[in-house]
């Protein structure tokens, strides 16, 4: 298996939703060899470079799943959602359960046809297979414990990746790999590396890094949801997505223009599109950045199929590589 495909397995496996990004977090504090920083809110942040420009590259760590927010007398689990998601995803799931006990497997069943026509996902609960509310406390299962549905990795036709929370994995590696080839570089400004927290939930990471930190220029690392009429086009396996119109911001159209003129220069494939959603690029335009999130096509985005071209990721992190160490 491709070496970057293992490292994007490896860190699509650690569970974390928004909130409860600590183990994801840890993970890629392993991997890295510069210093680093965990500010009050939870974002790691890695600095390099000196100039008058300031750059942040911004990747989330968070994940779209579930909370337990209660435990029934049968030993089900009532939860809610975190993060968008489509609750036609949630019935017959397999879950991965995060106590502070360890982890627990459990799926979210629906009663078949035959004995039911009444069934809907408002009354839909985790099961642990346990017979009760102490059985289940029991295990460790408490209010605030939180469910990521099980995953899968599956490689489809040599390039096309596909296992859930690429949303926003992906993103973290490139930036861990973009890091790598440029900590020994004697760059002429100031670069952020930043992994955010509880992006799905309201760029509530963001948000605090770009008050706190004079930015001048953000690229938001994260996904361009496809295929549909509204994304044209845009298609993995064409390169990253320069994501210039979403329901957040639109990106600085001269700074796209400049990506697409670097791109040119290296030989470089990248796509524009337009999508819905937001990102993290949007609140450091707020505080005043220009801002291009570049991204990065994803069929199925927010289901446990989610998928991408592991072309599309290498050609993104050389295109994040030439926005780091070039002028623009």
């Amino acid at each position: 298996m491709d070496k970057l495909v293992e490292s994007l397995v490896e860190l699509c496996s650690v569970p974390g939703v928004s909130g409860r990004e600590e183990s994801v977090r840890q993970r890629l504090i392993e991997k890295l060899k510069v210093p680093h920083r965990v500010d009050n809110v939870g974002n790691l942040i890695v600095e390099l470079g000196e100039g008058e420009e300031a750059v942040a590259l911004m990747a989330h760590m968070d994940e779209i799943g579930l909370i337990v927010t209660g435990v029934n007398n049968d030993g089900t689990l009532n939860f809610r959602k975190i993060g968008g998601f489509d609750d036609r995803i949630l019935a017959g799931s397999h879950v991965q359960l995060v106590t502070e006990s360890g982890m627990l497997e459990g799926v979210i069943g629906l009663t078949p046809p035959h004995l039911s026509s009444q069934q809907t996902t408002e009354n839909l609960r985790i099961d642990i297979g346990c017979r009760s509310k102490e059985e289940a406390e029991a295990l460790g299962v408490k209010v605030l414990d939180y469910a990521v549905f099980k995953k899968h990795a599956s490689l489809l036709n040599g390039e096309f990746f596909a296992m859930r929370s690429l949303d926003d994995r992906f993103g973290c590696l490139a930036l861990l790999e973009t890091l790598e080839r440029v900590k020994d570089e004697k760059l002429t400004k100031k670069v952020y590396f930043v992994w955010t927290v509880q992006e799905e939930i309201g760029l509530k990471g963001a948000k605090a890094f770009v008050s706190n930190h004079r930015v001048d220029v953000c690229y938001a690392i994260d996904s361009f949801a496809c295929c549909s009429v509204l994304t044209g086009d845009v298609t993995p396996g064409k390169g990253p997505v320069l994501r210039m119109l979403d329901n957040s911001a639109f990106a600085n159209y001269d700074l796209m223009r400049q990506i697409l003129s670097l791109a040119q220069r290296n030989n470089l494939p990248v796509q524009v599109g337009v999508t819905g959603g937001g990102t993290d690029g949007s609140v450091a335009m707020e505080f005043g950045a220009k801002m291009v999130p570049v991204t990065l096509a994803v069929r199925y985005l927010h289901t446990p199929a989610e998928y991408i071209s592991i072309n599309d990721l290498k050609n993104l992190i050389e295109l994040l590589t030439v926005l780091v160490t070039e002028s623009t």
